[in-house]
């Protein structure tokens, strides 16, 4: 097993609060993936790979729908996708990805935040060095597939690591940020199952190690952070 299994298992994933929550991230996504390759998924692999994301967190049909025709609204879907870096309490990296149509307000949302919690907002690429961008798909499992012949397959494709998520019952795929594109063709030529595609930021380092009570300090500002609607994702070195 390789950094993205380990990774996976040591962190501690967080869930969102609840299906409204879910339902306005993968909005913004689909808005997005439309926006910038057409709304129609047939020509749009990135789309395609959300609205299997969104399908799998059970979004109505119609939800995703009208997601996608936003992108073509003049006065709606002008959101941009923002990256902001910092530390938290006990010098713990984090990145947050954003997806927002008024950035000065998110930054003010984001600085106070650090702020209220003893850490600091830091400048773009002060954290970010820390982790490596990677796409990330998921897929159904059966008892048919050969892991290793799989990943074997997917070297040509820019994969680079390949795993069984007993939890979830899916087999996890990983590679550069850069395959995206090629993966999600395999997976689509090969007729396997799409439970969703995306992104991922996986630490290249060792994760930091914190007591209870500060893990509890840097716990109180994720939440905080993702309890903001234009906040996507979260990731942090903290193990």
């Amino acid at each position: 097993m390789g950094r993205a299994f380990e990774y996976r298992k040591a962190r501690k994933l967080k869930r969102w609060g609840n299906m409204s929550r879910t339902f306005t991230r993968l909005g913004k996504e689909l808005t997005i993936a439309a926006k910038q390759g057409g709304t129609d998924p047939e020509n749009n692999p990135r789309l395609r790979a959300i609205i299997q994301s969104a399908r799998s967190e059970n979004m109505p049909k119609d939800n995703i729908e009208r997601a996608i025709r936003r992108a073509e609204e003049k006065d709606k879907g002008d959101y941009r996708e923002v990256v902001y870096e910092g530390y938290g309490p006990h010098g713990i990296a984090i990145i947050i990805e954003t997806a927002t149509d008024n950035t000065t307000r998110t930054v003010a949302n984001i600085r106070s935040y650090f702020n209220k919690s003893g850490g600091s907002l830091g400048t773009s690429g002060s954290v970010e060095f820390m982790f490596d961008h990677k796409c990330m798909f998921r897929i159904k499992a059966n008892q048919d597939m050969d892991l290793e012949a799989l990943e074997l397959d997917l070297i040509d494709y820019g994969g680079e690591e390949v795993f069984l998520d007993d939890e979830e019952e899916v087999i996890m795929i990983y590679g550069s940020f850069e395959s995206y594109g090629s993966i999600q063709k395999f997976i689509e030529e090969k007729e396997l199952e799409l439970v969703s595609g995306g992104f991922d930021r996986i630490v290249n380092g060792e994760l930091k190690e914190l007591t209870p009570e500060q893990k509890a300090d840097v716990e109180k500002l994720l939440e905080r952070i993702e309890d903001d609607d234009d906040v996507q994702n979260v990731y942090t070195n903290m193990a």
